[in-house]
């Protein structure tokens, strides 16, 4: 009998609903159930305004759904305060977002090194594991350098090196090639299929294009904030 890996994500009966300005809400996601395990690459698809970044805020403890329970490694965090949430953020998962988010006047080293100052681990350890984050994206011999020195790709890569840092066993990525060319798209593309294969880390990947879903084993496409198709990644978006 096959062994079950660990559910990292499980969302159930999620339900998201915001004010309006003139009085009223507007229920932006309904019921969406799925689980993410161990070791998976999936993407979540599909159009704008169709719920995908408010699923991900709260895959990403960066919001609480209105109603549902959402566990993360087994732990309802659905209720948590935003400082329990920033701790589950830090510990947790390794995000890598479309804009860098990088820190302009930081050395790519200071970058890297930022999440796990709020852990509080001694300056040693911090640039012990940073360096070896940055030499894991190939960018060992550019420590020194501030962002703005960097191109895009390089700049993606001390984005996910920051990312691989604290050891998550999940990264979150948002619309990841966003601001890349479609070469340097690829080659990060390849790069988060490399991790996960080699070092079995759990992606979810938020895009609004199939050629980038496709780089994914599963595919979790959402159309007018609910879930139309969670499978193994078809061949065409055709039917989506």
């Amino acid at each position: 009998m096959k062994k079950t890996s660990e559910i990292i994500i499980s969302m159930q009966d999620i339900c998201k609903s915001f004010p309006v300005e003139l009085g009223g809400i507007q229920q932006v996601l309904f019921d969406i159930n799925f689980d993410v395990h161990a070791h998976e690459f999936v993407a979540i698809m599909g159009p704008s305004g169709s719920g995908k970044s408010t699923c991900m805020n709260i895959i990403g403890a960066l919001d609480t759904p209105t109603s549902g329970v959402y566990e993360l490694y087994g732990r309802d965090i659905t209720n948590m305060t935003a400082d329990e949430l920033a701790i589950v953020r830090n510990e947790y998962i390794g995000f890598v977002f479309q804009q860098f988010n990088l820190l302009s006047k930081r050395s790519v080293l200071d970058n890297v090194m930022l999440p796990l100052m709020y852990r509080g681990l001694p300056m040693s350890e911090r640039v012990r594991r940073a360096r070896e984050m940055l030499a894991r994206v190939g960018l060992e011999n550019f420590e020194t350098y501030l962002p703005n020195q960097l191109s895009g790709g390089m700049k993606q890569r001390v984005a996910i090196a920051r990312a691989l840092a604290g050891n998550p066993k999940l990264i979150l990525a948002d619309e990841p090639t966003g601001a890349l060319d479609s070469k340097m798209g690829n080659e990060i593309l390849h790069f988060f299929k490399q991790l996960n294969q080699d070092l079995g880390i759990t992606i979810v990947m938020i895009t609004h294009e199939f050629d980038i879903a496709k780089y994914a084993s599963r595919l979790i496409h959402i159309r007018d904030g609910r879930i139309n198709y969670d499978g193994k990644m078809p061949k065409t978006d055709d039917k989506l």
